[in-house]
C-alpha cells in the first residue's frame, strides 16, 4: 500500500512542469557586470528562481555607460541578445536605474530580437529626470562635469553624454523636445510610432519599483512614470495624470487597465534593496511560469512543490537579511539641479 502511494506520488511529480524563463540584467550608470554587487544580485535571483540569469555588458562598461549614446548602446545589446540561443523562446529583463533605458530600448527598437515577457524596473528614469547625475572625482566625473557645463540639449552633448538623453528640464520643454535625442523617441512624445507602442504594450508584466529614499532620481516618482508638469518644479504628477498616460503614447494605460502594471516601492535609497524585498517584489515575476497541477495535503505539500519554489518559501521565512547596494562603489553619485 505504501509502495503504491509512493509510486503514484513519483509518477505525479513527473507531470509537474517547472520552467522559468531566463533573465538578463542591465546595470546602471558608472557600473559594469564586474561589479560584485551586480554579480551577487544576478546569482541570488538565478538560484532562487531556478532560471538562467545573465548580466549584459555594454561596450566598456562604466566608461560607455556615460559616453556611448543610447542608440549605440541599444544596438550593442540587441545584437548580443539575438545571439543568445537560450533566449529564443522569450526572456525577462531586469533594469537597474539607467539600465532601464537600455532595456526599454531593446523592447521597442530591437528588430528581430527574442520576445521580452516581463520588464522588472528598479529605479528607472522612465519619465526623465530634472537633474544631472554626476560624480565628484575621477576621470569619468571630470569629463562628464566638463561636458555638462555646455548646453545639455546641444547636438554635441546629446551625441557624447548618455544621461543627457533622458534629462527633461520642465522649465525648458521646448528645447527638450527639439534637442533631446532619446527620451522623446522612447516615450513616443513627438512623432507617434504605433510599432513602438505595440511592442511595449506586449509585455506580460511591467514591474515598476520605486525607492522611497531615492535622491539620485529627481523626481523619484519617475520610477513610476511620474513627472513634473511642463513649466514647473512645484509638484509631481502621478503617471495617471500625465499626457503620456492619458493619451497612451506607449501603451502604459493599456497595460495598466489590463492589470499588468505593478507599482511597487521599497524602503531604501537609490538601488538599495534587501534580500527579502527582492524575494517579494522581483522573484515572483521570474518564476511565474512554474506550473503545479497537484493538490496536496499539508503533510505532503513539501514533496509536491518544485524544488526552487519550495526553497524560496523556506528562505523567505528565515532570519538572514542582506542589504544589496546595486550601484557602483567606485563612484559616489550626487545631484545638481539644473534650471534654465
Amino acid at each position: 500500500m505504501n509502495f503504491t502511494l509512493i509510486f503514484i506520488v513519483l509518477l505525479t511529480l513527473q507531470s509537474i512542469t517547472t520552467y522559468s524563463l531566463p533573465f538578463v540584467v542591465f546595470y546602471g550608470i558608472s557600473d559594469s557586470c564586474s561589479n560584485g554587487a551586480i554579480t551577487h544580485f544576478t546569482e541570488l535571483l538565478s538560484n532562487w528562481s531556478g532560471s538562467s540569469g545573465h548580466c549584459i555588458e555594454i561596450g566598456n562598461g562604466a566608461w560607455d555607460s556615460w559616453f556611448m549614446p543610447f542608440s549605440k548602446q541599444i544596438d550593442f545589446a540587441c545584437e548580443k541578445l539575438k545571439k543568445m540561443s537560450e533566449l529564443r523562446e522569450g526572456y525577462n529583463i531586469i533594469g537597474l536605474s539607467q539600465g532601464n533605458m537600455v532595456g526599454r530600448g531593446v523592447i521597442e527598437f530591437c528588430d528581430g530580437g527574442p520576445p521580452v515577457r516581463n520588464l522588472i524596473s528598479l529605479a528607472g528614469p522612465h519619465a526623465g529626470i530634472a537633474s544631472v547625475p554626476f560624480c565628484g572625482s575621477g576621470i569619468l566625473c571630470s569629463l562628464a562635469d566638463c561636458l555638462l557645463k555646455l548646453a545639455i540639449y546641444s547636438n554635441f552633448i546629446q551625441d557624447h553624454l548618455a544621461p543627457a538623453g533622458y534629462i527633461k528640464i520642465p522649465t525648458d520643454i521646448a528645447d527638450y523636445r527639439k534637442g533631446c535625442k532619446f527620451l522623446p523617441v522612447l516615450n513616443n512624445e513627438v512623432h507617434r510610432n504605433c510599432t513602438l507602442k505595440k511592442r511595449f504594450a506586449s509585455l506580460e508584466n511591467l514591474v515598476l519599483i520605486l525607492f522611497e529614499r531615492d535622491e539620485i532620481l529627481v523626481p523619484k516618482q519617475t520610477s513610476w512614470f511620474g513627472s513634473y508638469p511642463d513649466g514647473s518644479f512645484s509638484t509631481v504628477l502621478p503617471a495617471q495624470k500625465t499626457k503620456l498616460y492619458t493619451e497612451d503614447w506607449i501603451g502604459l494605460k493599456m497595460l495598466d487597465e489590463a492589470g499588468k502594471v505593478k507599482f511597487l516601492n521599497v524602503s531604501g535609497s537609490h538601488l538599495e534593496i534587501s534580500t527579502s524585498e527582492m524575494k517579494k517584489n522581483i522573484l515572483p515575476y521570474l518564476v511565474d511560469n512554474v506550473s503545479t497541477t497537484v493538490t496536496a495535503t499539508s503533510t505532503s505539500s513539501d514533496l509536491l512543490w518544485p524544488l526552487s519554489v519550495r526553497d524560496f518559501d523556506q528562505e523567505s521565512n528565515g532570519v538572514v537579511e542582506e542589504i544589496l547596494q546595486l550601484h557602483t562603489h567606485a563612484e559616489k553619485a550626487s545631484l545638481r539641479l539644473w534650471k534654465f
